[in-house]
């Protein structure tokens, strides 16, 4: 990249902003934090899922003492698989709130709360193998217990993920679609523009939301449905956009030059009038990202998005809503939070590729 380039004026430009690239390290944070989930989230059983409803719905900072009883059941599971989709866990993780050790057993007492007695159980030293003290440990839940008990800083790490990555694969899509019928739409114009125009406008007419619960349905509730059924309907204004800036751009002189080359026209629209337009795309994207993750969140809080126990931001707001007025609002506050950050991040970065991009200023 030469230091007179459009490209490196560009970028000078939008180091300068400070909101556009304060909001690409919080995008940037998130990403890492979503492939490393696993790593750094507390409870790194898949799904983040691990559930104690003895202690469901405690305050953040909540601290309890925990015994880990081990089932004697091998793991072995390899690194990667670990990283990507947590561990597989088979050992019993209960919540006590006291122990004591004789000569053979272990005797302890489960948690529970509101004041009340747990049960006393005993279970022989035999299954420890070693010091049972090393089974035993203090456990702090920095955001605190969802309703089921499970950790929800956890599932906050864990559920950055569908939020994050739905918006890589619904742009891709979206960019994939979009970006052909309306290069082919722009360049071609005639009947070839009159058939797609007329596919694009019947697809606009559809309200977003009603398309996507219409497409999740034909393809079933799950995750990477979710993620098609978004991308689906993201390209009408990628077409769009491209159509126009290749209309306007197909009269220009080196395309002219091109076609008395004797180019073909898809080299024409790929090598030479799409990397000259790709300035509203970028920006179109950056915009995509903020609508797909909002699409995903309102899936998720119907119930047709990621399904249970898979953590979403938007299952989470789902299932804790009413906590709002039971006097414990952080439970459905937090991921709402971590929605509006991520979304106001890809919008500020948006606006701030816009004015670096923009040649007039």
């Amino acid at each position: 990249m030469s230091k007179g380039s459009l490209t490196h004026l560009a970028l000078q430009k939008f180091k300068k902003n400070f909101w556009g690239v304060f909001s690409l390290g919080i995008i940037v944070l998130v990403g890492l934090v979503s492939v490393f989930a696993y790593i750094l989230a507390p409870d790194n059983s898949q799904n983040a899922n691990q559930m104690h409803l003895s202690i469901h719905s405690k305050s953040p900072g909540f601290t309890v003492t925990m015994l880990t009883i081990p089932s004697g059941v091998k793991n072995e599971q390899g690194f990667l698989d670990k990283l990507f989709f947590g561990k597989k866990t088979t050992d019993s993780e209960i919540p006590i709130s006291g122990y004591k050790i004789s000569d053979t057993n272990l005797i302890y007492t489960e948690y529970a709360s509101d004041g009340l007695q747990g049960l006393v159980r005993t279970i022989p030293l035999d299954n420890f193998g070693s010091k049972p003290e090393n089974f035993i440990h203090k456990k702090t839940f920095v955001f605190g217990t969802d309703k089921y008990g499970r950790d929800l800083l956890s599932r906050i790490l864990v559920g950055a993920r569908i939020s994050f990555f739905i918006g890589f694969v619904a742009v891709f899509i979206s960019l994939l679609i979009g970006v052909t019928m309306g290069s082919i739409a722009g360049y071609f114009g005639g009947k070839v523009d009159a058939i797609i125009m007329w596919i694009i406008n019947v697809t606009w007419s559809i309200p977003t939301l009603l398309l996507v619960i219409a497409i999740t349905l034909a393809l079933g509730k799950g995750f990477w449905q979710v993620f098609i059924a978004v991308g689906l309907t993201m390209w009408v204004e990628v077409a769009r956009v491209v159509r126009g800036q290749v209309m306007s751009v197909k009269k220009m002189q080196y395309v002219t030059a091109a076609r008395a080359l004797g180019y073909t026209d898809f080299r024409i629209i790929f090598r030479h009038i799409l990397p000259n337009i790709m300035a509203p795309i970028i920006v179109i994207s950056a915009a995509n990202f903020a609508a797909a993750i909002l699409i995903e969140s309102g899936l998720s809080f119907l119930g047709i998005g990621a399904q249970p126990p898979m953590s979403s931001w938007g299952a989470m707001i789902k299932d804790h809503y009413n906590y709002i007025i039971l006097g414990k609002p952080y439970l459905a506050l937090i991921p709402g939070l971590c929605i509006m950050l991520l979304v106001m991040s890809f919008m500020l970065m948006g606006n701030a590729l816009r004015d670096a991009l923009d040649v007039k200023t």
